[in-house]
Protein backbone atom coordinates (compact mmCIF):
# COMPACT_ATOMS: atom_id res chain seq x y z
CA UNK A 1 0.00 0.00 0.00
CA UNK A 2 0.95 3.64 -1.07
CA UNK A 3 1.29 6.35 1.66
CA UNK A 4 -1.18 7.84 -1.22
CA UNK A 5 -3.95 5.18 -1.29
CA UNK A 6 -7.74 6.22 0.27
CA UNK A 7 -9.45 3.98 2.14
CA UNK A 8 -13.08 4.87 3.22
CA UNK A 9 -13.61 3.45 7.09
CA UNK A 10 -16.51 3.41 9.20
CA UNK A 11 -16.05 6.94 11.68
CA UNK A 12 -15.99 6.29 15.40
CA UNK A 13 -18.03 9.81 15.50
CA UNK A 14 -21.03 8.22 12.78
CA UNK A 15 -20.50 8.36 9.17
CA UNK A 16 -17.93 7.38 6.85
CA UNK A 17 -14.41 8.54 6.82
CA UNK A 18 -11.52 9.03 3.85
CA UNK A 19 -8.99 8.66 5.03
CA UNK A 20 -5.32 7.92 4.01
CA UNK A 21 -2.81 5.85 4.30
CA UNK A 22 -1.25 5.36 7.13
CA UNK A 23 -3.10 8.71 8.75
CA UNK A 24 -4.01 8.40 12.07
CA UNK A 25 -6.87 11.21 11.43
CA UNK A 26 -9.75 11.62 8.84
CA UNK A 27 -9.25 13.50 5.67
CA UNK A 28 -13.11 14.33 6.12
CA UNK A 29 -15.98 12.76 7.19
CA UNK A 30 -19.39 12.13 5.29
CA UNK A 31 -23.10 10.76 6.53
CA UNK A 32 -22.99 8.00 3.56
CA UNK A 33 -20.73 5.70 2.66
CA UNK A 34 -21.69 7.17 -1.21
CA UNK A 35 -20.62 10.33 -0.22
CA UNK A 36 -17.20 8.99 1.37
CA UNK A 37 -16.56 6.67 -1.88
CA UNK A 38 -17.25 9.31 -4.44
CA UNK A 39 -14.93 11.56 -2.61
CA UNK A 40 -12.26 9.14 -2.09
CA UNK A 41 -12.53 7.94 -5.79
CA UNK A 42 -11.78 11.64 -6.58
CA UNK A 43 -8.84 11.72 -5.20
CA UNK A 44 -7.13 8.60 -5.98
CA UNK A 45 -7.45 9.39 -9.19
CA UNK A 46 -5.81 12.64 -8.57
CA UNK A 47 -3.07 10.79 -7.26
CA UNK A 48 -3.07 7.69 -9.29
CA UNK A 49 -3.14 5.44 -6.20
CA UNK A 50 -5.50 3.17 -4.86
CA UNK A 51 -8.98 3.34 -3.35
CA UNK A 52 -10.37 0.42 -0.59
CA UNK A 53 -13.56 0.68 0.52
CA UNK A 54 -14.61 -0.90 4.10
CA UNK A 55 -17.21 -2.44 5.18
CA UNK A 56 -18.81 -1.50 9.18
CA UNK A 57 -16.67 -4.93 10.44
CA UNK A 58 -14.06 -3.17 8.27
CA UNK A 59 -13.04 -5.31 5.92
CA UNK A 60 -12.21 -4.50 2.71
CA UNK A 61 -15.42 -4.86 0.45
CA UNK A 62 -14.16 -3.06 -3.17
CA UNK A 63 -10.83 -2.08 -4.04
CA UNK A 64 -10.03 0.08 -7.30
CA UNK A 65 -6.50 1.17 -8.90
CA UNK A 66 -6.31 4.28 -10.61
CA UNK A 67 -2.89 3.98 -11.93
CA UNK A 68 -1.09 7.39 -13.92
CA UNK A 69 1.00 5.40 -16.38
CA UNK A 70 -0.68 4.60 -19.25
CA UNK A 71 -1.61 0.65 -20.80
CA UNK A 72 1.17 -0.76 -23.32
CA UNK A 73 -0.46 -0.96 -26.56
CA UNK A 74 -0.97 -4.52 -27.71
CA UNK A 75 0.90 -5.82 -30.90
CA UNK A 76 -1.35 -6.56 -33.70
CA UNK A 77 0.75 -9.72 -34.90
Amino acid sequence: MSKKDQHVVPSTTGGWAVRRSGAERASKVFDTQKEAVAQARSMAKKEGSELYVHGKDGTIRQKSSFDKAPLPLKSKR
